[in-house]
């Protein structure tokens, strides 16, 4: 797929980004203070601007474009829906939806052949809590600090970062505990085995204290995504598993960012063995291209609701054009092999490349990730760790590391201390490198702030 050279034409950004200020409203900002850029175009893994400058989409947008932007067949799908069935109530039978479920239920571990769809990732965690509640009848759902489950009411309690701190109502029956992180181990382990024994039973003892009768889920992201990309150990989410199976406790795995491909299988379950009983997903579903999202269900909990009616639902759920979008992407993931590109990504150009960055750059704590999905740690201090800014606040160190990225022509995913890689998984070996050299310069920005 070739990337056109943008032709400039500042008058036309000057005139989307005055429209854009006068009536848009941002999420996760103090409106007065941002300056969002205007995109004029994108396609494969770049996107550019309207002055005819290119950014290789080192983010994925939000980590959602795993099929990069524009794919031709995704789009013509879409524009073939349109044509022949916009829009029907979720109530019908549809065979595009019915089609996009059966891909996905293929494609899920496990017997999580029911889909229910939402128009997200935050309403895929709503609605999975709340089947898990109705299934036990109990209320409390345990989740992790360090994650991230989305905006919505419950979601937004479920989640483990700063981002939950101005709506968390410490009423949503929300208990939240340590997941393993060796490099920032909560438990002071030697190793990853050791790290994943205490996580594991730090999770039996919070579970033991707060009653096990009560606790309706426990709800991990796979791979944590946006709260830093931290791969968990062998055996952890088997043990997870265990203790869920003991106490009688819905597992629910949060694959919206991990799913899809983006750890180089087509969800990151797979890595590790384990099977939960309800898993969430958004984003690679289609890349975005139409809002999509869902929730798939277990034989046991979908068995709840055979006589007893569910009490949920959206007026976008399954909607034509999104799971149009959704069966193309996932028969041209599979026709394509962008799963095992993603795949062969991580092993061989993007782990590699990322580690030798980190071998010449002190402002590298520590590289993590899977696939087209990896976290660079970066600190002010390797002996010590110390973050390259606190936790939970931003600073000159890393907006002078981001602006450095972006005047070489590449977008960041930028958390914190943190920079992710995570590009489309269709990035070729050519562009990946080309983003590690730029990533390269960015760092010696990085290092000058370090101790």
């Amino acid at each position: 797929m070739s990337t056109p050279h943008p032709a400039a034409d500042p008058a036309a950004g000057a005139a989307v980004k005055a429209a854009d200020r006068a009536h848009v409203f941002h999420s996760w900002s103090a409106q007065g203070l941002i300056d969002p850029l205007a995109v004029a175009g994108a396609e494969g893994s770049w996107f550019w601007d309207y002055d005819g400058n290119r950014y290789l989409d080192f983010s994925s947008q939000l980590v959602n474009t795993n099929i990069g932007h524009q794919h031709p067949k995704v789009v013509a799908a879409i524009q073939e829906q349109a044509a022949r069935l916009c829009t029907i109530a979720p109530g019908f039978a549809v065979d595009v939806r019915s089609e996009a479920a059966r891909l996905i239920a293929e494609r899920t571990p496990g017997d999580l052949d029911k889909i229910f769809f939402t128009n997200g990732g935050a309403e895929a965690v709503e609605n999975a809590v709340r089947m898990a509640r109705l299934h036990t009848g109990r209320p409390k759902v345990l989740s992790a600090y360090r994650s991230y489950h989305g905006a919505t009411a419950a979601a937004i309690n479920l989640t483990g970062d700063p981002r939950r701190w101005p709506s968390d109502t410490a009423s949503a029956g929300v208990v939240h505990f340590w997941a393993p992180f060796l490099y920032r181990s909560p438990f002071h382990s030697d190793g990853e085995q050791q790290e994943c024994e205490r996580a594991l039973q730090h999770l039996e003892d919070t579970i033991a204290f707060e009653g096990p009768a009560t606790i309706a889920a426990i709800v991990l992201e796979t791979v944590p995504g946006t709260a830093g990309i931290m791969v968990p150990p062998p055996g952890y989410l088997p043990g997870v598993r265990e203790i869920c199976d003991r106490h009688g406790i819905v597992f629910v795995l949060d694959e919206v960012m991990a799913g899809f491909g983006r750890t180089g299988r087509w969800f990151a379950a797979d890595h590790f063995g384990v099977v939960p009983d309800l898993l969430t997903f958004a984003k690679g579903v289609n890349s975005g291209y139409v809002p999509l999202g869902g929730v798939a269900i277990s034989a046991e909990i979908a068995a709840t609701f055979d006589e007893r009616p569910y009490p949920g639902g959206l007026t976008y759920s399954g909607h034509p054009l999104a799971c149009a979008s959704a069966v193309a992407t996932i028969n041209t993931m599979a026709e394509e092999g962008i799963v095992e590109n993603a795949a062969r990504l991580g092993e061989r150009v993007l782990g590699p490349g990322l580690r030798e960055l980190a071998g010449r750059h002190p402002s590298v704590g520590e590289v993590r990730g899977l696939g087209a999905f990896w976290a660079l740690e970066l600190v002010r201090d390797r002996a010590t760790r110390e973050p390259l800014v606190p936790y939970a606040a931003a600073g000159e160190a890393m907006t002078a590391f981001t602006a450095a990225c972006k005047q070489n022509g590449l977008w960041p995913f930028v958390n914190m201390n943190r920079t992710h890689v995570v590009p489309p998984c269709t990035i070729t070996e050519e562009e990946a490198k080309e983003g590690l050299a730029a990533l390269d310069q960015a760092l010696t920005v990085a290092d000058g702030f370090t101790a």
